[in-house]
């Protein structure tokens, strides 16, 4: 496998005092590519990992025909419309296949999963026939109107020998690990974690369990990105909380660059005088992208210093959260080889409306799913906007994209909803 792509190393320059929503996505879409390399690892441990191989199909899976049902097993073309009276020869049960065929107006007694025997090709459900002895001999009675192939799985019918059933790039959940395991195989190549540093600034900031002076908050943020991170295959190092001096600001960030693949911190963002973020990664590294024409979150950064990427997010939790779902996840995902993906979006009407509407923006609303009383799934605003409100983060189930063009959103009008 080549090695990984290491990020671009070239400022980004631009004459807009804002980049637009697609603007930036077209930035981090073009400087991002995976950088993890890959290791094997057992199956048993490949939840939530992304793939890093092909995994082709063996054999046929089923390998052989089989029943589907706990019944009986007999040709079809010995049934008639009227039904069928087959002489009961066989007993076969999952995993002790019979040796002998079926003769004509025979029947198998047959469990789930059992090989079917040769000739046979469908199967009637036990609880559907009736059985009775007749000089020594069990005989059962199949109704009619069974069609040919009826309650028998077809060898290959899930998966045939030779196809590919997982690509690299897909992130693997219990489905994809049981389709992995019905290959036969019990260690995969996926790529290495991503190492990922949070760090969190402000004087101001303390983490829980601490008791707060005047002025102070407590440091929320580390913990909603820290959750959003998680959901992604990554190794947390967490930095702590960095006071608003520039000088511990660049040393901190010149330090773990070396061992870290993506540092991502949250305020510090803009350009107050205590604000250092922005300037210590101007000293050590490259910018690529800062200030966009969004809301919430647009003092978003996005550069480098040496080889480790640098997200850094505004320091209000809404737009944290926002910046992180939006540019955050996909190139953290890129960055690790599941490819840069973007947030579903579905089209839903407004319970809502919004008289006037900033241009050239683009916004992002807190949404709740609602069902009205026709049985409709509409979408509504959370009542208040502000950047600092975690109970809008709470208490919405996605959020509501209103784009540049609009001015204005009128209540039942079509908007796009991105679920959490």
């Amino acid at each position: 496998m080549p090695d990984p792509r290491p990020l671009l190393n070239d400022c980004f320059l631009h004459d807009k005092d804002r980049l637009r929503h697609h603007e930036a996505l077209a930035i981090l879409k073009e400087r991002i590519s995976c950088i993890a390399d890959t290791q094997t690892i057992s199956l048993a441990d490949a939840g939530g990992r992304i793939l890093a191989q092909d995994v082709t199909a063996p054999r046929n899976v089923p390998q052989s025909d089989n029943s589907a049902v706990d019944g009986y097993a007999f040709r079809h073309g010995d049934h008639d419309e009227a039904g069928g009276f087959f002489r009961l020869e066989q007993r076969i049960a999952a995993g002790h296949p019979s040796d002998a065929p079926l003769g004509p107006w025979a029947a198998a007694r047959i469990f789930t999963g059992a090989i079917m025997p040769e000739g046979a090709d469908t199967v009637a459900m036990q609880e559907d026939c009736e059985t009775h002895q007749q000089d020594g001999q069990s005989f059962v009675i199949v109704p009619s109107g069974l069609k040919r192939g009826a309650n028998r799985r077809k060898a290959g019918e899930d998966v045939a020998k030779g196809d590919i059933i997982l690509s690299p790039g897909q992130r693997l959940r219990p489905q994809d690990g049981a389709a992995i395991a019905s290959t036969g195989l019990a260690e995969i190549e996926v790529y290495r974690n991503l190492r990922i540093a949070i760090v969190s600034t402000g004087d101001e900031i303390r983490r829980p369990g601490t008791e707060l002076k005047a002025g102070e908050v407590y440091d929320s943020n580390h913990y909603l990105l820290r959750g959003l991170a998680e959901a992604l295959p990554v190794d947390i190092e967490d930095l702590g909380v960095l006071p608003d001096r520039a000088e511990v600001v660049e040393r901190t960030l010149a330090d773990v660059s070396q061992r870290a693949d993506v540092i991502l911190t949250t305020g510090g963002a803009s350009r107050g005088e205590e604000d250092h973020m922005l300037t210590s990664l101007d000293r050590l590294g490259s910018r690529h992208m800062w200030q966009l024409a969004i809301k919430p979150g647009r003092p978003m950064m996005f550069g480098q210093i040496g080889d480790c990427v640098f997200l850094g997010l505004p320091g209000n939790p809404v737009a944290a959260m926002v910046c992180f779902l939006l540019y955050g996840r996909p190139v953290i995902s890129a960055l690790g080889g599941g490819g840069f993906i973007e947030p579903l979006r579905y089209q839903v009407p407004a319970d809502f409306e919004v008289p006037k509407k900033k241009p050239d923006r683009r916004e992002f609303y807190r949404g709740t799913l609602v069902t009205d009383e026709a049985g409709r799934t509409l979408v509504r605003k959370f009542e208040r906007d502000g950047s600092g409100l975690i109970t809008g983060l709470r208490e919405a189930d996605g959020l509501i994209e209103i784009p540049e063009e609009a001015t204005s959103v009128e209540r039942g009008s079509l908007v796009d909803f991105l679920p959490f």
